[in-house]
């Protein structure tokens, strides 16, 4: 019912095509679908986000992004265009041309449905399970994993094609399939999990290059993870995620060669129009104090005033980090927070341009979720619960409100989720749901049918939650 209730709510609302990281992904994905090639020549002057490489009659313009999000695309605008028997190719390319804006529209729900969505259900299922599993309360599985999924921007960035929710459902799933197989053992003896961990891994980064810092942190966890383990059991482990985690690679290459004809191009190599890039690593030079202020408390992009619930996460990863049980996946979270948010500060721009929450501190969320469960665990009385489950649900409102109405922010707006997603888009009734995006219905129906669904879901899902309370009680 959870993964039912996270996919449900990442589906139902919908992502602007156009925003410029979204449509340099479609467009890569309908170059390699309609024309056997990554070049997006055709459809170039609708984004700004792009590469070029050559000059003259020899220059090209390619998607500026890693690649992952736009091969995950590529099933999904296949199958789209084979059930419509509409091609891009037939399209009129203007930004104002709303038949092209449905095509996109289309295209992009499919994507979301059969790729983000459903690893952010996943990880929020899976969440729950290492919740319950390091506390040994369900009650406190699911306040992590509806703080995660729900009660944070992870939701809102979830509806669009941008890598930042898929990265942190990934690290969840590696982190979750670590912990799995290293939990006894007989854990240690089945394949299923460092199949997962590597491929899970190699994957985030194939969507974020930058998520193989990440990465880093959580394999030095599996090694100390497995320290005990004996020397032939602890080399088929790490043979078997390394192997995984290069064959979660190889499509990246397999693109390259198909773009560039070298493995060893990247799109960003040719950003144009982002000086910024220049900097350092492609815009990566050192955290920088103010950015980080920014990141966690400004008024802009502060990621307490979009998630306020992740404050009491802080205090359960020190919860974790003090139990000798959880000790190690504590400072595993704290170390992924620290990095995640790190190289988001040193990023030339950090702020993430039209963004509501700084997005690149998205895969931080998820760890400080992790930290929701042994919070409300360490809660011994039902007011300090209720108190609990409120802040939950004020974080909830917080982004739904987001999500129906328009994660992208203008850079200029001050406090972007008063001003605009509420004052200016929801109180206005203007929303973007499916039923109202794609069937023609009043918004506000659309937004009341999701409610009629969802609420009545996520009431059996608390209620199932107390009746095993209950029994673990006995």
């Amino acid at each position: 019912m959870l993964f039912a209730l996270v996919w449900l709510s990442c589906v139902w609302f919908g992502s602007y095509a156009f925003n410029p990281n979204n449509a340099t992904r479609l467009f890569a994905a309908l170059a390699l679908v309609e024309q056997g090639d990554a070049r997006i020549d055709r459809y170039q002057s609708l984004t700004i986000d792009k590469a070029q490489f050559g000059e003259g009659s020899a220059r090209h313009y390619y998607m500026d992004k890693a690649p992952g999000m736009t091969l995950m695309a590529v099933p999904a605008v296949w199958a789209a265009d084979r059930l419509s028997g509409a091609k891009a190719s037939d399209q009129v390319i203007d930004i104002a041309n709303p038949r092209l804006m449905k095509f996109l529209g289309i295209r992009l729900a499919a994507v979301v449905a059969s790729s983000v969505a459903l690893l952010t259900a996943c990880a929020a299922v899976l969440l729950l399970d290492l919740g319950t599993g390091i506390t040994g309360s369900p009650a406190a599985g699911l306040f992590a994993a509806l703080g995660y999924a729900l009660g944070s921007i992870v939701w809102g960035w979830s509806t669009s094609l941008f890598g930042h929710a898929p990265v942190a459902a990934l690290l969840v799933i590696a982190t979750w399939a670590i912990w799995r197989g290293t939990s006894g053992p007989r854990a240690l003896t089945r394949w299923r999990y460092p199949v997962l961990a590597g491929l899970a891994l190699g994957w985030a980064v194939a969507v974020e290059f930058q998520a193989a810092l990440s990465g880093i942190a959580i394999g030095v966890w599996a090694l100390w993870r497995t320290r005990s383990a004996v020397a032939r059991v602890r080399g088929r482990i790490y043979g078997t995620t390394v192997i995984c985690a290069g064959a979660a690679i190889v499509p990246v290459v397999a693109y390259n060669m198909i773009a560039f004809g070298t493995p060893f191009m990247l799109g960003y190599q040719g950003v144009v129009g982002f000086d910024g890039m220049n900097q350092g690593l492609f815009g990566l030079t050192y955290p920088k104090p103010g950015a980080m202020w920014g990141i966690v408390f400004g008024l802009r992009r502060g990621l307490l005033w979009v998630s306020p619930v992740l404050i009491v996460g802080c205090v359960g990863l020190l919860r974790m980090i003090r139990r000798p049980a959880t000790r190690d996946l504590g400072w595993l979270a704290v170390a992924v927070v620290a990095i995640v948010v790190s190289v988001n500060a040193s990023y030339f721009y950090w702020d993430g341009g039209a963004s509501v929450g700084p997005r690149h501190s998205v895969p931080a969320i998820a760890f400080l979720g992790l930290g929701l469960a042994p919070f409300w665990a360490s809660l011994s009385s039902n007011r300090a619960r209720y108190a609990a489950a409120a802040l939950l649900a004020v974080s909830i409102v917080l982004n739904l409100i987001i999500a129906s109405t328009d994660i992208f922010a203008a850079e200029t707006m001050a406090v972007p989720v008063w001003t605009r997603n509420f004052l200016g888009l929801f109180l206005t009734g203007k929303l973007e749901t499916l039923p109202n995006l794609f069937w023609g219905w009043n918004a506000w129906f659309g937004f009341a049918f999701y409610l009629d669904i969802a609420l009545p879901l996520l009431g059996l899902i608390v209620w199932q939650t107390q009746r095993a309370e209950r029994r673990l009680s006995e």
